[in-house]
């Protein structure tokens, strides 16, 4: 079976003045992925993460290796084309100061569904992720960080993207909330064989939720397991040292 997503030796380097490379961010990252995926990254702080996102949306571009989108390599699609079917809901999202209503409906608009198709989805999936009527009318200003992550969370779903790419979306949300969207994006990748790549810091929700686990500690992927293969104590140790390791190094 082709994989959906495949990565093939990528690297990515930040430019610097006194290395004439560059610092590596990114080392050596290949892993597949297939439809229907539930896919969790994991890692400390400033392990690359993010980054691996960024460059699976196409909002960075790898220094040297190779992505490949259904056998296709990510370089001749069109970035337009590619973020319609592979998109990404960051952390801090941004509701570009409309309303909840407005913001759900807006990517659709653009696509010219017809209304009576836009307030489906939208109806929908406020539904499915539990977003309270009351909130459709309220700005972003009027909404919590967790609040706006969840919004930003059906904005992507209403697209129908075959990719759903999100970075720590249960970092500012109750675990009552949390729990339920891991459990509402498992159901999305069972029905439409939706693939979802998480980064989430919170390893039991990662746990409940992924059928795959990537780690990536200092730039390298150093696990790439089927969940079930997972020895999850051992990881929560492993992850906890490198945190530690992390803050010092910081501190």
């Amino acid at each position: 079976m082709t994989p959906q997503l495949q990565l093939e030796q990528v690297n990515l380097y930040a430019k610097t003045k006194t290395q004439l490379q560059g610092y590596p961010i990114l080392q050596d990252i290949s892993f597949a992925v297939s439809a229907g995926d539930r896919l969790a990254i994991i890692g400390p702080s400033g392990a690359g993460k993010t980054s691996l996102l960024r460059l699976i949306n196409r909002l960075a571009e790898p220094t040297s290796g190779k992505i490949f989108l259904e056998n296709q390599e990510y370089h001749q699609i069109p970035v337009t084309q590619l973020r319609q079917v592979v998109t990404l809901v960051l952390q801090e999202p941004k509701l570009l100061g409309m309303t909840v209503q407005q913001a759900l409906a807006y990517p659709l608009v653009l696509r010219g569904l017809p209304k009576e198709t836009i307030q489906q989805r939208v109806s929908h999936w406020t539904e499915q992720l539990q977003i309270p009527h009351d909130w459709l009318e309220r700005t972003e200003l009027q909404l919590s960080v967790g609040q706006r992550q969840l919004v930003a969370i059906a904005r992507a779903l209403v697209i129908q993207p075959k990719i759903l790419l999100l970075d720590e979306p249960t970092s500012n949300l109750d675990i009552g909330i949390a729990s339920h969207l891991m459990q509402a994006l498992t159901q999305l990748t069972q029905t439409h064989q939706t693939t979802v790549v998480m980064v989430n810091s919170q390893l039991d929700l990662a746990k409940m939720f992924c059928n795959r686990l990537l780690y990536i500690h200092q730039g390298c992927l150093l696990v790439n397991q089927a969940a079930s293969e997972i020895d999850w104590i051992d990881l929560q140790q492993r992850l906890m040292q490198a945190e530690n390791q992390a803050n010092e190094e910081w501190n």
